[in-house]
């Protein structure tokens, strides 16, 4: 069995130089990247309306105030049901996991906001998606991009097939969508969830992932 052992706190430079790891910014600087933000603005049926305008008045008016857990539950968690990211039969959805290992004799560590993996019961396995968030921008203590990058290559190494990895990070008001190819990695445009239309692209792409997810990435 794996033992956990004390975390090093590594930035996003620390890891680019220490995996020779590619960072690309936009939309369409990857093709995969390119793929998933480009959706059109979804459907929402009455009930998703009602549940949408609940949570971006919230947001708007109150996101700036909120903590860690207050942002995760008055909003992330109501987001993602939107965005259809629940559990099936294929996958299930975790929060609050540790999933660490040594990759090229480097120890990495991450403690998941929220994942889907591949998993029975309680126990996550194979994971394909990581969500990290933290409320205040760019914080050097909480900053989410290492950490999503971690949990990147912790699970290459663990799945060993392959398939590129897909995650986003939340800092404070802004969504940025990341895909990680080999040792590239591609960060998309940011979206402002106080912004309407943004709101809806975050939710049109969450809803593309799960396609992708069923389609294409799973064994």
């Amino acid at each position: 069995m794996k033992k956990k052992r004390k975390e090093i706190k590594y930035s996003e430079a620390d890891l680019i130089r220490a995996f020779n790891l590619t960072r690309l910014l936009g939309n369409d600087a990857h093709p995969l990247m390119k793929e998933w933000t480009d959706v059109d603005l979804p459907t929402l049926n009455t009930v998703e309306q009602t549940i949408f305008e609940n949570i971006h008045k919230k947001a708007y008016y109150k996101i700036e105030g909120w903590n860690e857990e207050e942002l995760k539950m008055k909003f992330i968690t109501h987001l993602l049901d939107l965005g259809h990211l629940e559990d099936n039969g294929s996958y299930l959805t975790f929060c609050e996991r540790e999933i660490f290992a040594d990759v090229e004799d480097k120890y990495l560590y991450l403690k998941s906001d929220f994942m889907i993996a591949k998993g029975i019961l309680d126990s996550p396995e194979a994971p394909y998606f990581y969500l990290q968030e933290y409320k205040k921008l760019k914080d050097p203590s909480g900053d989410p991009v290492p950490q999503l990058i971690e949990g990147f290559l912790i699970s290459q190494q663990e799945n060993n097939n392959g398939k590129p990895m897909y995650g986003c990070t939340v800092t404070g008001k802004l969504w940025d969508f990341f895909v990680m190819e080999g040792k590239t990695y591609c960060i998309s445009d940011s979206y402002d969830c106080k912004d309407k239309n943004d709101l809806l692209k975050i939710i049109g792409i969450l809803r593309k992932y799960k396609e992708i997810l069923e389609t294409r990435i799973l064994d």
